[in-house]
């Protein structure tokens, strides 16, 4: 990653993005160059126009982790309805199970001592 950043700093001075002067960059950084990480970074930079790339990136939307995008207000979806109904057997189920477990000593407790 030292590398990029490196390449972006020139970019940013106005310097061209040559060996010499990414290793001289790096160099100053205090980063144990790698020649071939240079020519490899160069050579791949080449016909990349750096300033459109940083805008494209910038400008490219990211996702927000998570599920669908929530209902409008007083509007229930019918997977909520299917999930509140699952939920609901569910915890009608598992309250005799818990009973048992604890009845015959069984569950997570007994594995810890």
């Amino acid at each position: 990653m030292e590398y990029v950043y490196a390449a972006l700093i020139l970019n940013e001075s106005g310097e061209e993005i040559n060996e010499d002067n990414l290793t001289d960059v790096l160099d100053a950084a205090g980063v144990d160059v790698e020649e071939s990480r240079v020519k490899a970074l160069v050579a791949a930079l080449e016909d990349v126009d750096i300033e459109e790339a940083v805008e494209q990136a910038a400008a490219a939307p990211v996702p927000a982790s998570g599920g669908a995008a929530a209902p409008a207000e007083g509007e229930e979806s019918a997977d909520e309805d299917d999930d509140e109904a699952e939920e609901e057997a569910a915890d009608e189920e598992d309250g005799d199970d818990d009973e048992d477990d604890e009845a015959s000593g069984e569950g997570l407790g007994e594995l810890f001592g």
